[in-house]
């Protein structure tokens, strides 16, 4: 049966930003790839796939592959395994080589990379890190070369991207919400003459096919021999700490795009149009700043622009990438407000303007373990993960040495273990099992109320405290935790999910407080990434946090269930207005007053 082409690159109508930036890393791979995010159905797959068709052939005049991973691939898929062939049939252990030997000297597509296994973003992340993979098991060590391009998709209504895979990629291109009417007519009938005779349409671009891969191995071989003048240095490096980018990969990056920006457009030097052009996809996904106003038009003296807009080259229209940049970049704190969402009048506490609020030191919070708080939501309770983590109260103290033997492997058979050992005898001597995990994640994640009623004795400042206690306690376990704060109606992250990082205070202290108390958004929006997080690891323990005076007008019923959850009430009023009880009866949470917390040792 014969495959059905894929859809050629130059016949997708539209995207100029997405097409421009797929080229410049087919230019220079050392890029790091492209991550695309946008709404369902607007071309984020059909141009990633398309781009191995225009690939120029590499040095040996090969043609670089594109290599998919799906998201349910093993970790064996992925690094490589046996070859249980070999072994069975000559008794002699050799490594199968996995996705990301076939990707090397080409691109690694990951569709919706947001819902990967946490297990294999870490394997990504080492790899592409270091360009070699390695792998060491059962007596058998591998390494070969893995350099590619990352190309990734993700739709961010179904979750975000962990912080340390999100740098990775080089650029990041946010799409439109919709076409326009003409275009989306355009798309039809692209699609239309396709479906009814692919091999047709694809012959009918064969030539324009071929002359914009003859265009891309010209701009590589020109890449070497462009030259940057002093002031694109010192201007990627203000742009840079203006957004507030963590590191130096953002520098880098910038500087690479713009030049490979600059070959692709056959110039010798990079100009301020080639700057302005990729600033954008290098800053989406690494600004922690919101602009002030938008880059200077050239007009400056930083360096000369070059011609108008064209509507046949992709990128070359500033303004397109402009707004495609525009729309990547972070909302200030708070800016935020989901569609539909519930909205509650603001009053004489949303009336007020957003107030900085320093934390003020709290002593270690006193809180339920996981064990009591799993069974009072319904979780299934894994006391053995949690007692790992309470000092004195190990469970293997509680077992006896042959209990402890037993439980080294699970009742899963690990067929590459019992093959190694074994080496192609038959029948097997002994079966091998897989060794269970030694502690289960967790991850904290606090949702802070940042509303205007807590400027009040310095509530919020208060609370701040207790979250970076909360921090300092998962940093010292070698815990992940992720804060959201809510108020001006809307919802913002003031820490990405991580491993907790040492001192969160100055995130904490920028965040002000004012307007209302958006806390179904809040929760609404706490239980998505509970279930994302759950599906890319299906033995994550997430305990949250929700620290709020209660004082909100908001309807409680129907509020989607967050597991094992912490309510805790920062009202310190004698005759309480708020609604934090009610609130913890509403989620099933267990209820701590914030004054219990504070004074407990």
């Amino acid at each position: 049966m014969t495959a059905v082409p894929e859809f050629p690159f130059v016949a997708v109508v539209g995207q100029p930003a997405l097409k421009t930036a797929l080229l410049l890393n087919v230019i220079d791979p050392r890029l790091g790839g492209v991550l695309i995010s946008g709404p369902k159905g607007s071309a984020k797959s059909t141009l990633a796939r398309a781009l191995a068709a225009i690939l120029p052939d590499d040095a040996e005049g090969r043609r670089p592959s594109l290599v998919s991973l799906p998201l349910g691939a093993s970790e064996e898929r992925l690094t490589g395994s046996l070859d249980l062939q070999r072994v069975l049939a000559e008794g002699e252990a050799r490594f199968q080589e996995g996705l990301l030997a076939r990707a090397d000297g080409g691109l690694l597509y990951v569709d919706e990379v947001n819902l990967l296994a946490d297990s294999l973003v870490d394997l990504l992340l080492d790899v592409a890190a270091s360009g070699v993979n390695r792998v060491e098991r059962d007596g058998l060590s591998h390494a070969h070369p893995a350099r590619f391009s990352l190309i990734g998709t993700m739709n961010p209504d179904e979750g975000e991207l962990r912080p340390q895979l999100l740098d990775r990629f080089g650029l990041c291109v946010e799409q439109a919400a919709s076409p326009g009417v003409a275009e989306r007519v355009a798309i039809l009938r692209q699609r239309e003459a396709f479906d009814r005779d692919p091999r047709a349409f694809v012959d009918a671009h064969e030539a324009e096919q071929a002359a914009l891969t003859r265009r891309l191995a010209e701009a590589r071989e020109r890449l070497g021999a462009i030259t940057a003048e002093p002031w694109v240095y010192a201007h990627i490096a203000e742009r840079s700490e203006a957004a507030g980018v963590e590191g130096m990969r953002a520098d880098v990056t910038w500087h690479r795009a713009a030049r490979a920006h600059a070959a692709w457009h056959g110039e010798a030097r990079v100009s301020r149009a080639d700057l302005d052009a990729v600033e954008p996809w290098v800053l989406a996904h690494r600004r922690t700043v919101a602009p002030e106003a938008p880059p200077d038009d050239g007009a400056g003296g930083h360096g000369p622009d070059r011609g108008g807009p064209n509507p046949h080259d992709p990128g070359r229209d500033r303004s397109g990438h402009q707004h495609q940049g525009g729309a990547s970049q972070a909302p200030a704190f708070g800016g935020s407000h989901e569609p539909g969402a519930d909205s509650q009048p603001q009053g004489q506490w949303g009336a007020m303007p957003p107030v900085a609020q320093p934390s003020v030191s709290a002593r270690m919070p006193s809180l339920p373990d996981a064990t009591s708080a799993e069974s009072k939501s319904g979780v299934a309770s894994r006391s053995s993960a949690s007692a790992s983590r309470r000092p004195g109260r190990q469970a293997g103290q509680r077992r006896t040495r042959g209990s402890q033997q037993d439980r080294r492997e699970t009742a899963r058979p690990d067929w590459f273990a019992t093959l190694v050992e074994n080496r192609g005898q038959w029948p097997w001597r002994r079966l091998r099992y897989r060794r269970p995990r030694t502690g289960q994640p967790m991850l904290h994640l606090v949702l802070l109320d940042t509303s205007a009623s807590t400027l009040g004795r310095h509530l919020l400042g208060r609370a701040k405290g207790v979250v970076d206690c909360l921090a300092r306690q998962a940093y010292a376990a070698r815990e992940q935790i992720a804060v959201l704060g809510f108020g001006n109606q809307g919802v913002a992250t003031l820490q990405p999910r991580r491993r907790a990082p040492k001192d969160l205070l100055e995130r904490l202290d920028a965040a002000p407080g004012g307007g209302g108390t958006p806390l179904r958004e809040a929760v609404r929006h706490a239980a998505r990434l509970v279930r994302q997080w759950r599906r890319q690891d299906a033995g994550l323990h997430v305990r949250t946090y929700l620290i709020t005076d209660g004082r909100t007008r908001q309807p409680l019923s129907g509020l989607p269930p967050l597991g094992d959850c912490v309510v805790v009430d920062t009202e310190t009023a004698a005759v309480k207005r708020g609604r934090g009880r009610d609130i913890a009866r509403a989620l099933g949470a267990d209820y701590r007053p914030l004054a219990g917390l504070e004074a407990s040792p």
